[in-house]
């Protein structure tokens, strides 16, 4: 009997696998690696996303150092602009600060020229009138050289105006210089000096006026730092501080290197 089952049980195991009740090893493993498929797809894209958010991160940060290297060269590029337009700014102040010492130099030159000027038709009227070889009476008495030229009437109302404090009068003849002679090299000076004896007769409005056709008709001229300067004093006389400060820092701004610049320093120092 034993014999029997021994033999019978092989040939059953061998009809089950013919007949497919079985499964073969194949099939298992074939089982299995479809079981491990899902599971290695979803590392495998795991793995990809992670790859993925690493290249994005070096991209955007390669990105940020770019974009930080172009601000820091844009900065140095604006300061360097910066720099060159400060330096241009001081050659043409200092420029300007040559060619107005040259201007300040020539109209000193001439304002000592008419001096002397002024001085020799004196001597010349003392000789004629009562010198040791007089003239007889009725004679007719000798014109001195330049009595009648412009340069004696600028002179003489620039004499009115600083020696004799006569306002008025050396406006007036000023004016008849202006009138008579407007192209003349000191005409602009004789504008000016009309506003100096505006303000020496108090008549701040007048002057104000005055100086701010100076400057704007001739703002490079020497006299545009005075007129300016002396623009801010006749606010202050009117008792207008606020305009007063705005013309001197006006001057400062305008005529840096002048000496009406440093005066303009010192009215704005003595009003804080």
């Amino acid at each position: 009997m034993r014999n029997t089952s021994r033999i019978l049980l092989p040939l059953l195991l061998l009809s089950l696998l013919a007949g497919g009740c079985i499964p073969s090893q194949s099939q298992l493993r074939m089982e299995q690696d479809m079981q491990e498929l899902p599971r290695r797809l979803a590392e495998l894209e795991r793995q990809t996303i992670g790859r993925t958010q690493e290249q994005g991160q070096e991209l955007g940060g390669r990105l940020d150092a770019l974009a930080r290297q172009q601000a820091e060269n844009q900065a140095s590029l604006d300061t360097l602009r910066v720099d060159l337009q400060s330096v241009n700014g001081r050659l043409e102040d200092s420029s300007r600060g040559q060619a107005q010492l040259r201007d300040e130099m020539r109209l000193l030159r001439d304002d000592l020229s008419l001096k002397v000027s002024a001085l020799e038709d004196r001597v010349g009227r003392l000789e004629g009138g009562g010198g040791v070889a007089a003239a007889a009476p009725g004679a007719a008495r000798p014109v001195a050289a330049g009595q009648g030229s412009p340069e004696a009437l600028y002179q003489r109302g620039l004499d009115q105006i600083m020696r004799q404090n006569d306002f008025a009068g050396g406006r007036q003849s000023l004016e008849e210089f202006l009138k008579n002679h407007p192209n003349h090299e000191l005409s602009i000076n004789a504008m000016y000096w009309v506003g100096e004896a505006f303000y020496g007769e108090r008549k701040y409005e007048n002057a104000i006026l005055q100086f701010q056709d100076v400057i704007q008709k001739h703002g490079e001229h020497p006299k545009a730092a005075s007129a300016m300067l002396k623009q801010g004093m006749a606010f202050e006389a009117l008792g207008d501080r606020r305009n007063a400060r705005v013309i001197m820092e006006k001057v400062i701004e305008a005529y840096p290197l002048s000496d009406e610049a440093k005066k303009a320093r010192g009215y704005l120092d003595q009003w804080r």
